[in-house]
Parts: structure tokens; sequence; C-alpha cells
């Protein structure tokens, strides 16, 4: 048999003597990190969308979205507003939680214009004549060093008119 390589001591390195709980810190940490995994496939740490409804005399507004979403996540918000009442100049105002540390990717359709309300974003979907509905879809992705739970504020107004508001929470997982 050959001789153990100059530093190595067989009974340390090759039978692990003084080691044994070793092996196990290593299982557990290993154990650890698929445990995570697992949760988020289960999908403790968010995505599944929520539906929250407000309604006024004027509109119904809900909204469908995520409670819960991690860092360099793509998810959608859903805002449907269901006209009670003609409403002339129908404007969706966001809140800045809804922009504040999340890219938006896209907004359909279209608004007819968009604007900043006072720090908001303030989204002109035009005329709604009464009994119309309208969907409105804004794609995001949330910028992976983005972590914190943060209200989302909405508000339905027709022109400067405030018709509803409604707010919701948001948690940012990293």
């Amino acid at each position: 048999m050959a001789d153990a390589p100059d530093g190595i001591v067989l009974r340390r390195h090759r039978d692990l003597a003084g080691r044994q709980w070793h092996p196990w810190v290593r299982r557990s940490l290993l154990g650890l990190v698929a445990l995570v995994a697992l949760l988020a496939l289960a999908d403790v740490f968010g995505q599944r969308p929520s539906s929250a409804r407000t309604t006024a005399d004027a509109a119904t507004l809900t909204i469908s979205a995520p409670n819960a979403v991690r860092g360099g996540l793509l998810f959608q918000a859903r805002f449907t507003i269901q006209a009670h009442q003609a409403l002339q100049d129908a404007t969706l105002v966001l809140g800045p939680g809804w922009l504040d540390g999340l890219t938006v990717n896209t907004i359909e359709p279209g608004p007819v214009n968009e604007a900043s309300r006072d720090g908001k974003l303030a989204l002109e979907l035009g005329h709604l004549p009464a009994g119309a509905k309208h969907v409105l879809y804004i794609e995001y992705q949330v910028n992976p060093t983005t972590i914190s739970r943060r209200t989302l504020t909405v508000e339905l107004d027709d022109g400067e008119t405030p018709l509803l508001t409604t707010s919701r929470k948001l948690t940012i997982f990293p």
C-alpha cells in the first residue's frame, strides 16, 4: 500500500475521526434549501391572484392581482370596471405602490392618456356608457432588489371627481 500524501492524516481525513456530526450539518443545510424550493412550488410565497370588488353607485371595480410575489417574477393585474351609469371620462388612478420597485411591461388596452396626479399614475380610459364593461391589464415584473410589504391604492374617477377608492396589500419576497 502506498503511503499517504504529505499533510493527510488518514485517521482524520479518511476515517473522519472526531467529525461524525459534520455530514449531518451538510444534510440539514441541503434539506433547508430543498424545503424552501418545495414551499415555493407549493405557492407559499405568492403569485396566485386574488380578487377584490368595490362597488359605488356609478360603477363597480374588480381587481385581480396576487397578494404576494417574489423578486424577478412576472405577474399580471386585471382591473375590471362595470359602469352602472355613464362615465364621461373614466380615469383609473393608481397609487405609488403599484409602480415603486415594479417594472410595468405593458398596459393593454392602452389608455387614452397617461398622466401624473400628485405622484399617482392616472390612466384615462375615456367614455364608458352605462352598462359598459372595461377590462384593463397591466403586466409587471418585480425588480429583484425590492423586498417590502406595501399598500396598493386604486381610485376610479370620472374626470377629476372620485367615484370609489380601494386598497390592498402586496408582499414582495426576496
